[in-house]
């Protein structure tokens, strides 16, 4: 079987071994956000992640299956992949963890004033700071209760932190204290300090954090996003925040990415950007790789 790796996946010698004594013939291309100078109608499977925003799905006529190195599938022409029955695999659980501390992470930053006592550091001023909050006690909405969102809860969990999930169906895991359906959004912000978006970018969730959805927020809360930029209208942000609807928020990723130095997001008060770097970590090469070899085994037989 003929087989596609892009540079989402830079396997070393000894995993692309492994791949080939599984019976495939592997074509590397290190770019994939260039036109293909390969012939693509022989490739039945492919392994990549945004491919097919750069090449047109059309050319590989033999396709049967896609493994995508990321959780989401957004980047996908999922119209097409459904149409032609072709397999899609993702990463799951591959950046969970990760991401879940990161999130826990940028939260202490928030409660215990860290930012504060950094630049008093650089300064060499010793001010106390009685602002500092527990995360004890306070409710986290988790909207969409996956992989990222379990991880994430059972950290919070450690903390005293009451889990609402909040999905669209009833979460395979049981890391919470209470699930509501997404029709009940609103009821569930309006009693959470704390509200964490973990869930995929679709039709039905663009912007679904828009001026309305937000004003909904409870008094103070803290605003977390490391699933899709545009699951949050960002022009909404800023106003939302100067009325504390909510009162902080974690941004890791953006409707376009990288954020151009002239976006205002960069000035806003009470927001901390990261440069969609949460799912980083020293374990996922590892992790992805088995990932894929599973599901490339079961391809196979």
């Amino acid at each position: 079987m003929k087989l596609l790796i892009t540079g989402a996946f830079s396997g070393n010698d000894e995993q692309l071994a492994k791949i080939e004594k599984l019976g495939y013939e592997v074509t590397f291309v290190q770019d994939e956000r260039q036109p293909l100078s390969v012939d693509c109608s022989s490739f039945e499977a492919v392994i990549c992640n945004g491919l097919f925003l750069y090449n047109d799905i059309r050319k590989f006529t033999a396709l049967r299956f896609i493994q995508v190195t990321s959780a989401g599938l957004d980047r996908l022409p999922m119209d097409y992949i459904h149409e032609h029955h072709i397999t899609v695999k993702n990463a799951r659980g591959v950046y969970s963890i990760p991401m879940a501390e990161w999130c826990i992470s940028q939260l202490l930053n928030i409660f215990k004033c860290t930012h504060f006592f950094y630049e008093n550091q650089k300064n060499k001023r010793w001010i106390k700071n009685r602002t500092l909050r527990e995360l004890n006690g306070n409710t986290a909405c988790i909207v969409g209760f996956g992989s990222v969102g379990s991880e994430t809860a059972k950290r919070l969990s450690a903390f005293g932190v009451k889990i609402l999930a909040v999905d669209c169906f009833l979460p395979q895991y049981d890391s919470y204290d209470e699930y509501v359906g997404i029709q009940e959004l609103d009821t569930a912000l309006a009693q959470s300090d704390i509200v964490i978006l973990t869930l995929p970018l679709n039709d039905s969730t663009y912007h679904l954090f828009n001026s309305d959805r937000m004003s909904k927020m409870k008094d103070g809360s803290v605003l977390v996003n490391m699933s899709r930029g545009k699951i949050i209208d960002e022009q909404a942000l800023p106003p939302a925040l100067q009325n504390r609807k909510p009162a902080f928020a974690v941004l890791d990723v953006f409707e376009q990415e990288p954020l151009e130095p002239s976006n205002p997001l960069w000035k806003v008060k009470n927001l901390i950007i990261t440069p969609h770097n949460s799912f980083v970590s020293e374990k996922n090469f590892e992790r992805l790789f088995q990932v894929i070899f599973k599901n490339l085994q079961i391809l196979s037989k």
